[in-house]
């Protein structure tokens, strides 16, 4: 993985790089954030600090007695996605990840959005513990339950496509993949237009795919997918 560099400075070529009319007239700053500096879990495990802040002495109680809780909920899946973070970093040059990214006004979020030769990836990171997971071609079930996270995942994923496609001025085609961890996992089907990949597998899966995208189409995407205003876009003041 591509360790993120810096935001490239007015009128330069490079990856991320923007024009004057992009700078806050107030510090000379870039109007947007770099969300390549997140780290994995960010966004969730603030939620789960936040849950704790607001019943601190009922988490405490139900960390005591096994219960789960939302609270408890969001620090489970924020280990997921620092776990999923680590495996990622074995991704070779030319890769890059960014953690966390924030999409919208409503506090949703995407684990990993993945961009390198083999295209683009939103990762959606499932911890489910010691739980035996069951996939087929339109099912996801989770010790037998059923769940929504293959529908979830392909609307995560076209949203993606519609905002970096608008943000890059060319088609972004970008795939959703939920990366399992569990007790056992069995994929009877693989899923209509979703992949299902082990945590221990997924950097390996990524490599393995054949490029289809040149490497300054990669640099290009990534400079966009860096922008906290790409997937959550400012309206410009006035005058």
């Amino acid at each position: 993985m591509s360790a993120p560099s810096p935001p490239s400075p007015p009128g330069s070529s490079g990856a991320g790089s923007f024009d004057p009319s992009e700078l806050d007239p107030s510090n000379g700053a870039p109007g947007w954030r770099d969300l390549s500096l997140n780290r994995p879990g960010d966004a969730v495990r603030a939620k789960a600090l936040e849950a704790n802040q607001v019943a601190p002495v009922r988490a405490l109680i139900a960390r005591a007695l096994g219960i789960r809780t939302e609270q408890r909920a969001w620090k489970v899946g924020a280990d997921g996605e620092m776990e999923v973070g680590r495996q990622l970093r074995k991704l070779g040059p030319g890769w890059h990840v960014i953690h966390a990214v924030p999409v919208g006004t409503r506090e949703c979020d995407i684990d990993h959005v993945v961009i390198g030769p083999a295209g683009v990836f939103t990762l959606n990171t499932k911890n489910h513990g010691r739980s035996s997971v069951w996939v087929a071609e339109n099912t996801f079930m989770v010790n037998g339950k059923k769940t929504e996270y293959l529908q979830q995942s392909r609307f995560e994923a076209e949203r993606a496509t519609k905002l970096l496609s608008g943000s890059c001025g060319f088609d972004v085609l970008v795939e959703p993949v939920i990366v399992v961890m569990a007790g056992a996992l069995k994929i009877k089907v693989p899923p209509l237009c979703v992949h299902v990949v082990g945590r221990r597998h997924i950097a390996r899966w990524l490599s393995k795919r054949h490029a289809v995208l040149a490497p300054h189409i990669v640099d290009e995407i990534f400079g966009q997918a860096r922008r906290d205003t790409t997937w959550a876009p400012r309206s410009r003041p006035a005058g």
